[in-house]
Order: structure tokens, then sequence, then C-alpha cells
């Protein structure tokens, strides 16, 4: 039994697509609100004080930290 698939497309010469294009960073406008939904948090007034607290200590990196 072949391993081969007839209908996958073949190697290509393209060239690799540029870092820049394959990390976009969480830009640089964060809101508390956003910090808190990307921990998987409910929006409350201790969670958005935490979150504010977070943004004002490491900035956006805050965001880049929590996200894959």
């Amino acid at each position: 039994m072949s391993t081969s698939q007839p209908d996958s497309p073949a190697p290509s010469d393209d060239k690799a697509t540029p870092d820049a294009l394959l990390h976009t960073g969480s830009g640089d406008h964060v809101t508390a609100e956003d910090l808190v939904l990307a921990a998987g948090r409910d929006i409350t007034p201790k969670n958005l004080a935490w979150a504010e607290r977070k943004l004002q200590e490491e900035g956006p990196a805050a965001m880049d930290k929590l996200l894959p």
C-alpha cells in the first residue's frame, strides 16, 4: 500500500514566510478588559483592578505573556 497521496500538493520552492508576518504581538493599545479576557477570567471589579496593575507594571507585554 502506497503512502503517497495523489491529491497532496507538491513541495514548493517558495521562500519561508517572514517572521514579522507570523508574529503579530499585542500591539500598542491593550485595555484592562482585554487582559482579563485573555487570562480567561470574568470581568469583575477585582479582576479589572488586577489587570490595571499588570498593565501599569508591564505595559502591553502583559498581554504577550498570557498569549501563546
